[in-house]
């Protein structure tokens, strides 16, 4: 994973929960780390990583994560791929 990166991951693991994380981040972050998305007709992100899949709703009209629950969802997703915030490169 690129230095680039490793803010992105560390926010979503940030405790209390950052809110200034963008969308087009946590996208780029899936695909450095080998993932597939593709967007939905219905305005969702299917993610495919490490044998793993889920679809995330993205809000229209917003470009950052808007509360705890996405920022979470995201969370338990990359935990359960095997990525944390200390995940190296």
């Amino acid at each position: 994973m690129s230095h680039g990166h490793h803010p992105t991951l560390a926010r979503i693991f940030a405790h209390p929960t950052s809110h200034n994380i963008h969308w087009r981040e946590v996208t780029q972050l899936f695909l450095e780390l080998g993932g597939k998305v593709e967007e939905t007709k219905k305005d969702h992100l299917k993610v495919h990583l490490v044998g793993k899949e889920m679809t995330f709703p993205v809000p229209h009209g917003r470009a950052t994560l808007g509360d705890d629950h996405e920022i979470s969802s995201i969370r338990r997703f990359l935990k359960d791929c095997g990525f944390g915030p200390s995940s190296s490169p």
